[in-house]
């Protein structure tokens, strides 16, 4: 793979981030009223302008797992999973300082090697928080780098690395529809194109599957028409998932991808992440405004994880 995709992907992964760190939690309506234009300083976590979360830390974590050991290796991941958790590795300043509940109970629950790594995750519909939907980037590329597609064996595979901290059936599915959508992007197609053929594909592969109901207005043909009062940007994987496509397909550019998913409010950094490593892949590391990567923190050691991360990929 080549390592400007990669760099594509993660620096608009970390940048959209590092745009939503400071006004997470805002609401929409704040946000109309005073949107975010540029990096800001401070804000919801008193943090210096540039800086990325858990969405960037544990999808970097993921990444110098899957390059060290050439695989897609579980216990391994899972081990980087609780470096970043107990000693603040894979983070913009030395301090972690956002986490969700869910994923720090899978950690928690690995630390104490109550189960194996792909059971770590929750199971309760009530713990479909974005967690896994944020670092998923990192084994979808990896297999489609590697095997040349996203199909089913693939999305079973894609299920497993999101039950590592979040295992119910709606949180793997989003992964997998993002996956579905993130390789057609990668095979060329454009945001447009992927999103179709990726539904289909989806819709192919779950259509049997009760719990796909959830998607179901991904599924309208109408769905990138929906004004912006009907998309919530909460926490919660199918809003995420559906807000990130919604400005994916609402959009021409990374900038303005980027600034329209942060002034939804809400999860802000998630959303911004979760758009954004799809945006960076279509539209390049370049589109980036140089203002912000000038801003970004670390962005000499996340370009090296990319080249990194190219050679096994």
């Amino acid at each position: 793979m080549d390592a400007k995709i990669l760099k594509g992907m993660l620096l608009g992964l970390a940048t959209g981030d590092a745009l939503g760190v400071p006004v997470e939690f805002e609401s929409r309506l704040t946000l109309r009223a005073e949107p975010v234009e540029n990096m800001r300083a401070f804000g919801s976590w008193n943090q210096p302008a540039g800086t990325w979360s858990d969405d960037t830390s544990l999808t970097i974590a993921a990444m110098e797992s899957i390059t060290r050991r050439g695989k897609l290796d579980y216990q391994d991941v899972m081990e980087n999973f609780l470096r970043w958790y107990e000693r603040d590795d894979f983070t913009a300043t030395g301090e972690r300082f956002d986490i969700g509940n869910t994923t720090r109970s899978a950690i928690v629950r690995f630390s104490r090697k109550l189960l194996p790594p792909t059971k770590c995750g929750a199971t309760e519909e009530n713990s479909n928080g974005n967690g896994s939907l944020m670092r998923i980037l990192p084994a979808t590329i990896y297999l489609y780098g590697t095997r040349g597609k996203i199909g089913g064996d693939e999305l079973k595979i894609i299920h497993e690395f999101s039950a590592l901290t979040h295992g119910h059936i709606i949180s793997c599915m989003a992964c997998g529809i993002y996956s579905l959508i993130a390789a057609q992007i990668l095979n060329g197609k454009n945001i447009s194109e992927a999103f179709s053929i990726g539904m289909d594909a989806a819709k192919n592969f779950y259509g049997t599957n009760d719990a796909f109901k959830n998607f179901s207005r991904l599924c309208d043909e109408n769905f990138a028409a929906l004004p912006e009062d009907k998309i919530s940007s909460s926490g919660y994987v199918v809003d995420t998932l559906e807000a990130t496509l919604w400005c994916l397909l609402n959009t021409a550019d990374y900038k303005t991808l980027a600034l329209k998913a942060v002034n939804l409010g809400g999860d802000t950094d998630t959303t911004a992440a979760v758009a954004g490593g799809l945006a960076g892949i279509f539209y390049g590391a370049e589109s980036i405004p140089a203002e912000w990567l000038a801003t970004l923190k670390r962005r000499d050691y996340l370009e090296k994880i990319c080249d990194d991360f190219a050679s096994v990929c």
